[in-house]
């Protein structure tokens, strides 16, 4: 773990870097933790990563196929439709929408704290909630996908 101290017009950073792996570090600005994503990786002989080891999952039983029912109406593909994406880095505190939900464009569907300030994320566009990709409390990166509305 490295630690490093920065002042940036005036104001005064502590930077923890946690963990890098590939070109992804996961950093503390503050105390607060980011996912930082770096144009080209450090060079692994100078910061080893740690390796996980791969774990199979199970292979289910083979049951005899059943005809499926086929639905009234197609449904939307999970995750299908247009992105919301985040404005800027920040911490999920609240998602105010589900997946089937109708939106209109300006609702609110998710709060995100960034920089100690709570932002409305909003809608924009108008449609159903077809898939919700964050979890209250998980960190995201400015532009990630927070939901798509289809």
């Amino acid at each position: 773990m490295n630690k490093y101290q920065y002042k940036v017009q005036g104001v005064d950073y502590e930077v923890e870097i946690e963990e890098v792996e590939g070109n992804i570090a996961k950093v503390n600005v503050n105390g607060i933790p980011f996912e930082v994503e770096m144009q080209k990786p450090i060079n692994a002989a100078k910061h080893p990563t740690m390796a996980r080891p791969k774990i199979e999952a199970p292979k289910p039983a083979v049951a005899a196929p059943q005809p499926a029912a086929a639905p009234a109406q197609p449904a939307a593909a999970a995750g299908a439709g247009n992105p919301v994406k985040a404005p800027l880095p920040g911490t999920v505190t609240e998602i105010k929408v589900q997946v089937g939900q109708q939106v209109n464009v300006g609702d609110i569907v998710l709060v995100l704290e960034a920089m100690k300030m709570q932002n409305n994320i909003e809608a924009e566009y108008a449609g159903t909630v077809t898939s919700v990709v964050v979890k209250p409390g998980e960190t995201v990166m400015e532009g990630a996908v927070l939901l798509t509305i289809g």
